[in-house]
């Protein structure tokens, strides 16, 4: 910008500002608190006490959020520079406040986490919530003190950024061109700064993850927002990130993906083999009943009266109470309906041992207790289940699996439940999807037929017939476990004997009654022992979190089943109750125990409630699972000295599955709590969580496995499961069998610790494995929920899982955010939470989502539905408003990049070859000298010459055909036969001499449409002398962006003057053609749609060969605008090449739809019928917008044999006529006739396209072998060309890892990294190839990829420009070989590419060698080492999500940039983010650096429908593309 001293002066006092010490002022890394206090209101009993109701409640703990809270301010030191994402403002005004409805308190799945409303907003504690801007600059300049720039730019952040960028620009002008390299640690040009005392902090560096900044970015002089952030995020990545590993040696390429080695200082488990604990003998009490069923007659006919069940109503009133003796009629009747009333006399829908669906809603236990009871006395095998809410309920389609592989028929339910099903139009219930069609029965007593008097039911002694099925979701499907009868019995008994039950107790139950705890002692024991159950539904606890303490008083109950959230809901809702008394409580069950995290709820209720008559032995923790069922309980003890057992243990060594008592590092612990002894009559171990069930030491984690008759017996229908887990004998050290029966797996990870007591520390449900460390998904759970703001997470509601990226775990958050949270906050809470985790847990988080308030898939009960919020997210519909991934950091294990070799001498070159048996690759096409042909034109040696000729010989024959689609067949517009050109031309150039006064030798700028005026006032040019080149003419719609490339040309063609059609004259001189360029500077303009009547006094001949036809101006997929110069020699010997190949004579006819403006189109255009005296058929492309099938229709109507078209025009046919194939075929479209459909292109075969039109128009008589392609180039415009002769095109599967090593390995197909590739076409006669090295200029063997050079007679002559390089000038035009053949001259085409030679044989007999082209030298990316091709990234992205509809990707300081256009709501954006870096790790083993999101149409192509990568690289970094969404990746 300003360059003036005073400028300079003003630049150099910004970058050096925040180095120099700075007055003393208040630090303002914590700005003022944000959000006022919001002051209780008063208007709501309850509300008022739920200062902290927002959190999931199952990790609350007060060590653990301070610990959090200490690892943060250490953090706080070396703040990680992330940028934030950049995202369009509809999408930001779509998540927030105002687009959400409050949640809808009333509806049965609320969270679980959650009561009644949302909870009032405390002030949070400002510790650690820094203004982003701050943290940035800060990040930046490495100063704790620094100004912070407000910026008026939507996205935050960008203030410091320009600064940064401004930084950079003053840092280092010379470094220019190239950008930095992010791979190198260590930059020759860091600043030297001198800090200021003030801020002398002592830095450690961390373990882990992100060391501080380095120094600041050697960057490139670009001030804009983007490549200022991208900056930013090249300075973070260049700390070091990870331990060197050991080195290893590989081929060069055999890419290895790093195999994590272990930590040699890694806790090792030290301690002796454990023994096996068996639990107390299971006493066998004399009036046991015999079964459960005969508990229930003996209990409902000794004593009918007696309460069994009371259920409550959502104002806490008692609703109903169940007596035994109603218990016992109901169950009878409902059996007795159950088995007879079903079906027909002769054919019982049901009969004993059938599985029957029990679908009651959580607020009716008594008739679901009855019907259960009623399953068991019909001896038929009751499925409790969900009621389905919705069809669409997460989960409900397992559920229905789970009843089809059960082969439920019938599903009890009532009344009530029943009217509420999800109904059909019809009005019948129609089950959710994937159900099983259902008989609903309803259970209710008037609905049903009363027993006859000698009707009863057969009750037995507990055998071992499967008494009911028990289902649990599991992370990928849902399954169902089966308890025989006996062991249901055994349960009982064990629970009765370890919790001392006795006949009439009270017991208050808050649980689920369908499943685990409550089902076992709400529904089974309580009957055994005729107990009385207070059964407090959901929805009462959602509107008084204090019921179940109130029931307690009330009834005076001896036992109360809840878990820690019932607990922790009863501490916030709790406010001086003064008539609390829990002092008749002897034993309060704590059902999720297991839960390490459930020790603070606990003790939190002890502190509170002990003065309302608490005793702490009350509290008893038990560790259940749906397969062992009970594992341990602790029993109630009457000793109030013996305090229960704990333990604070190390949550580094946990993850190494050892045991270590936490001594320095207070920040990592967990605490845990013993969950009693193991349970009468069972023996407990533990084993190795993976491999042979071995014991475990002492101090080591493993899985609890217990061996006992009260166990689930197995996995129903799933019998390889059920082996893995309900028989497992687990062996000690030397192998011996502990016991001789077998141990069931309970999924729970523990030790059995001093004293038999049996201590928890986590699930394999929730175990993640990454890297070879152990990491339990609730832990991290804690860590996130414990980071400030704590209310940042909306209710608690957040789901930590793995996915399997690149052969290792990555931890995945995905947590709600309240509605009301700023983009500024959800960023800088995502930091935050991946620097806790990084401290406490020493893993890196691979991705953090957040989605808007009440938005995750939930399980019945309101919490999160993990495996399907997992399956949402892996298949890209979880729709998040904010994704912070980091495969930076945690992605450790891929392949070492690659270190390039010393290059070796050419004699080594020689005979390595030989040794290796490998050829030099070179190839020719057909010697033209040897071809005997009776070619008339080959005695002219100019074109003009020959149409004189042909306009003597044959005036009438037909030349040009033009096709345009006025009417649905094509009509002509336009033919042109020989004389009618010559004469037209012979005008054409009078009008150049006379009224354009132009000399031989002038350039001439033909802007025309395609059509037969530009063939006309080609050979005009030609008569005259002077020297034509085709432009492309602006675009009438889009002025401003199509006419400066018409200018661009015009200039850089030197053009004396201009000829176009009346319409395009009025075009350029218009006013929207002054908006867009200096229309003054146009050259003379002659309009050729009125010309003169005469004929010109002679025709020019020029005097050489060699001087100059015409140019060819062509913009590059890299942006460059390049013309090359052809003259009139290599334009002969063109048409030649292109005559022999095809065999084109007089009599043929060729289709042709291409753009006439460059390169092999235009010869095939304009020049090759002149030449070969062939009709040619020509249809303009944009005629095919109109009329997608107008070329097909043309080349069935003319039966044509040959035709050629460009990669648009394919894509429009497969796109527009996909589904008119049986109309075409109606019209009488015949494609069987084509020989030859050649895709005229400049890059390597799109194969999957030329496949797809082959496979739609086969039916239409296409031969799947007559589509092929053309390559030509700037240096020569035709190399390949599939011919009439010779073999088919091949295909071959190519190593896309050797590849990128620039090797060629051959693989099958199929196989993994296999690379498609189609050869280009057949080497045109007279053209000679060979394969390079691109660095070193020598010839390489065939297993090499290098680059294709060509020598040929219609090689180019030279590029035209105004600059006349003459260095890139000789390199690409007259290149010699380094070694080897030194004398041919050769061009390079600047692609690579490969020979091989094939078994097939050529038409002159040889084996015929095959070019294939991989893509452009300029195009492809050097990343790790590594040659990587654009499209192989752009086909895997494209693959990875189906809104994804193109895809472009570039890098910048070597950071991999992926733009994908999204075909879908802009709410999908965010869920292309994980998609996209998950497939390019995956099949790429690189890391995206940037992912953007943008709209459709906005990655721009060419003419030839090549992507424009580099122009798009420029607008992003100059912030021109208005992209959804910006992701910068960590």
């Amino acid at each position: 910008g300003d360059i003036t001293q005073k400028g300079y002066e003003k630049k150099r006092s910004k970058l050096i500002g925040a180095y120099l010490p700075q007055p003393p002022r208040v630090d303002q890394a914590l700005p003022p608190e944000r959000r006022a206090p919001v002051t209780p209101s008063s208007s709501s009993r309850y509300h008022r006490r739920r200062s902290s109701g927002s959190r999931d409640e199952r990790y609350r703990s007060d060590v653990h959020t301070e610990a959090v809270q200490a690892a943060l301010a250490k953090h706080k030191e070396r703040k990680m520079a992330v940028p934030m994402p950049s995202k369009r403002r509809s999408l930001v005004v779509q998540t927030s406040m105002d687009a959400y409805t409050p949640p809808d308190t009333s509806s049965g799945s609320e969270d679980e986490g959650s009561v009644q409303g949302d909870s009032q907003g405390t002030p949070t504690s400002s510790q650690g919530s820094i203004n982003m801007e701050h943290w940035i600059s800060q990040a930046i300049h490495g100063s704790t003190t620094s100004t912070t720039s407000s910026s008026s730019t939507q996205s935050g952040g960008s203030g410091a950024a320009h600064r940064l960028a401004d930084v950079m620009a003053q840092t280092h002008i010379e470094n220019h061109s190239a950008p930095p390299d992010v791979t190198t640690y260590t930059s020759e040009h860091s600043i030297q700064i001198e800090r200021p005392q003030g801020s002398t902090t002592s830095r450690t560096a961390p373990k882990y993850g992100n060391a501080e900044l380095m120094e600041t970015g050697d960057g490139v002089p670009v001030s804009s927002r983007v490549s200022a952030k991208i900056q930013q995020l090249v300075n973070t990545l260049k700390r070091p990130k990870r331990p060197p590993l050991r080195e290893f040696f590989v081929d060069d390429f055999e890419e290895l993906l790093e195999v994590q080695q272990p930590d040699p200082n890694q806790p090792k488990p030290e301690g002796a083999q454990m023994l096996a604990m068996r639990g107390e003998q299971l006493g066998v009490v004399t009036n046991w009943p015999p079964s459960l069923e005969a508990a229930l007659q003996r209990w409902g006919t000794i004593s009918p009266k007696a309460p069994c069940l009371t259920t409550m109503d959502t104002n806490g009133k008692p609703l109903y109470i169940l007596t035994y003796g109603k218990l016992w009629t109901r169950s009878m009747k409902v059996a007795y309906n159950i088995l007879h009333k079903l079906g027909t006399k002769q054919e019982p829908m049901v009969r004993p041992g059938d599985r029957v669906a029990l679908v009651f809603p959580n607020n009716d236990p008594a008739a679901s207790m009855v019907a259960f009871y009623g399953c068991l006395l019909a001896e038929v095998v009751p499925v409790p289940i969900e009621v389905p809410l919705t069809r669409k309920d997460a989960g409900s389609q397992q559920i229905g699996f789970l009843l089809g592989s059960c082969g439920v028929t019938v599903a009890l339910t009532s009344d009530a439940c029943h009217k509420g099903l999800p109904k059909s139009p019809t009005g019948r219930s129609r089950s959710s999807k994937g159900w099983p069609k259902l008989l609903w029965f309803v259970t209710e007593s008037k609905h049903l037929s009363k027993p006859p008097r000698d009707w009863f039911p057969h009750i037995k002694d507990a055998n071992n017939d499967t008494a009911y099925i028990e289902y649990k979701l599991s992370s990928r499907f849902s399954i169902r476990r089966a308890r025989t009868r006996i062991a249901l019995l055994t349960h009982c008994q064990a629970l009765t004997q370890a919790c001392g039950y006795t006949e009439a107790e009270t017991i208050v139950n808050v649980l689920d009654f369908k499943k685990d705890v409550g089902l076992w002692h709400g529904i089974l024991t309580s009957v055994m022992n005729m107990m009385h159950v207070i059964s407090i539904p959901y929805s009462l606890m959602k509107v008084n979190p204090l019921s179940w303490i109130q029931k307690v008083c009330q009834y005076k109950a001896k036992v109360a089943c809840v878990k820690s959230r019932d607990m922790h809901w009863a501490l916030v809702a709790h406010r001086d109750q003064r008539d609390i008394n829990l002092s008749s409580l002897r034993m309060l069950i704590v059902a999720d125990g297991a839960n390490p995290w459930s020790i603070s709820s606990c003790d939190a209720f002890l502190n509170v409630f002990q003065s309302k008559g608490l005793r702490q032995e009350v509290i008893c923790p038990c560790a259940s699972s749906p397969e062992a069922l009970t594992v341990a309980i602790r029993r109630p003890t009457d000793d109030s000295n013996q305090p229960p057992g704990r333990g604070v243990l190390s949550m580094h060594g946990l993850t190494y599955g050892v045991i270590r008592v936490d001594s320095e590092e207070k920040l990592s612990v967990l605490t845990v709590q013993d969950v009693g002894l193991v349970m009468p009559g069972a023996i407990m171990c533990s084993v190795k969580p993976d491999g042979v069930p071995q014991l475990c030491r002492t101090d080591e984690i493993g899985e609890l496995c217990v061996c006992a008759i009260a166990t689930g017996t197995s996995y129903y229908g799933l019998s390889g499961m059920t082996k893995n887990t309900f028989e497992v004998f687990p062996v000690t050290s030397s192998g011996a069998p502990v016991s001789e029966y077998p141990f069931v797996r309970t999924g729970l990870l523990g030790f059995v610790g001093p004293g038999g007591l049996v201590f928890v520390v986590g699930k394999m449900d929730g175990l993640m494995v990454v890297s070879g460390r152990r990491h339990n998904a609730d832990d991290i759970v804690a860590t996130a929920l414990a980071v400030e703001p704590m209310k940042f997470v909306y209710r608690g509601r957040i789901a930590v899982f793995s996915v399997t990226v690149l052969h290792d775990e990555r931890i995945v958050i995905v947590a709600e955010q309240r509605p009301d949270s700023t983009e500024e906050d959800s960023f800088q809470w995502m930091s935050r939470v991946l620097q806790a985790i990084d401290s406490i847990h020493q893993v890196g988080v691979y991705c953090l989502a957040l989605v808007p308030a009440n938005t995750l898939p939930k399980t019945p009960l309101g919490g999160i539905h993990l495996s399907e919020t997992k399956q949402l997210f892996l298949e890209g519909s979880l729709h998040p408003c904010n994704v912070l991934m980091c495969p930076h950091t945690c992605v450790t294990n891929l392949p070492k990049p690659r270190q390039k070799q010393p290059e070796i001498g050419p004699a080594s070159v020689m005979v390595g070859n030989l040794v290796s048996g490998k050829r030099i690759a070179q190839a020719s096409g057909r010697d033209l000298g040897q071809i005997e042909d009776n070619d008339q034109a080959r005695k002219f040696l100019f074109l003009s010459e020959v149409l004189q000729w042909r306009a003597q010989t044959t005036p009438d024959h037909v030349l040009y055909t033009l096709l345009n689609c006025r009417r649905t067949q094509g009509t002509i517009a336009n033919s042109l036969t020989c004389v009618q050109l010559h004469k037209r031309a012979e005008k054409i150039a009078v009008m150049l001499m006379e009224r354009g006064r132009l000399q031989d030798g002038d350039h001439v700028a033909l802007v025309y449409p395609p059509g037969i005026d530009l063939i006309a006032a080609f050979y005009g040019c030609l008569y005259a002398g002077c020297v034509p080149i085709t432009v492309r003419p602006p675009h009438p719609q889009n002025i401003a962006t199509t006419l400066p490339t018409v200018k661009m040309i015009v200039e850089v063609s030197r053009s004396a003057c201009l000829m176009t059609t009346q319409l395009i004259c009025k075009l350029l001189r218009s006013r929207e053609a002054a908006a867009a360029v200096d229309v003054r500077a146009w050259p003379p303009i002659l309009d050729t749609d009125d010309l003169p009547k005469k004929r010109p006094a002679q025709i020019y001949k020029p005097s050489n060969p060699d001087t100059l036809a015409y140019l060819d101006f062509s913009v590059s997929t890299t942006g460059m605008l390049a013309g090359v110069k052809m003259c009139h020699a290599a334009t002969s010997a063109f048409c030649r090449s292109i005559k022999l190949q095809c065999e084109l004579y007089p009599s043929r006819e060729v289709a042709i739809c291409l753009d006439p403006y460059c390169g092999l189109g235009f010869v095939l255009w304009c020049l090759c019928s002149v030449y070969s005296g062939h009709q040619s058929i020509l249809i303009p492309p944009s005629e095919l917008e109109t009329n997608p099938a107008l070329w097909l229709l043309a080349v069935s109507q003319y039966k044509v044999r040959d035709t050629f078209c460009s990669y648009s025009v394919m894509e429009l046919c497969t796109k527009g006529l996909g589904s008119q194939t049986e109309s075409l075929k109606a019209r009488g479209l015949d494609l069987s006739r084509v020989r030859t459909c050649v895709v005229v292109a400049e890059e390597r075969p799109r194969i999957a396209l030329t496949q797809s039109f082959s496979k739609l128009f086969k039916d239409l008589g296409l031969h799947p072998r007559a589509v092929s392609t053309s390559f030509g180039c700037r240096v020569n415009l035709a190399i390949c060309l599939q011919g009439t002769s010779g073999p088919d095109p091949t295909t071959v599967y190519v190593d896309m890892r050797a590849l990128r090593h620039d090797r060629v390995r051959l693989v099958e197909r199929g196989s993994p990294h296999s690379l498609p590739l189609m050869e280009s076409g057949k080497i045109l006669p007279g053209v000679r190839i060979i394969i390079a090295n691109p660095e070193t200029k020598g010839p390489l063997g065939d297993s090499h990829l290098g680059e294709i050079w060509v020598h040929s007679a219609h090689n180019a002559s030279g590029y035209f420009t105004i600059y006349g390089d003459e260095s890139l000038q000789s390199d690409h035009f007259s290149s010699r070989l380094s070694f080897g053949d030194t004398q041919t001259i050769w061009a390079r085409t600047g692609y690579l590419g490969f020979l091989r030679r094939t078994e097939l044989t050529d038409a002159n007999g040889e084996r015929h060698d095959a070019l294939y082209v991989v893509g452009a030298l300029d195009e492809a990316m050097e990343l790790r080492g590594m040659r990587y091709h654009p499209i192989d990234i752009e086909t895997s992205v494209i693959r990875a999500h189906k809104s994804v509809t193109e895809c472009a990707v570039f890098t910048w300081t070597n950071l991999l940039v992926v733009v994908v256009e999204l075909d879908g709501s802009e709410q999908e954006a965010l869920d292309l983010v994980p998609l996209v870096t998950n497939v390019v790790l995956e099949e790429h083993y690189l890391v995206v650096g940037v992912v953007v999101v943008v709209d459709i149409g906005v990655i721009p192509i060419n003419s030839r429908g090549e992507k424009q990568r580099m122009h798009l690289r420029d607008g992003f970094l100059a912030d021109q593309l208005d992209p959804i969404y910006v992701a910068y990746n960590m």
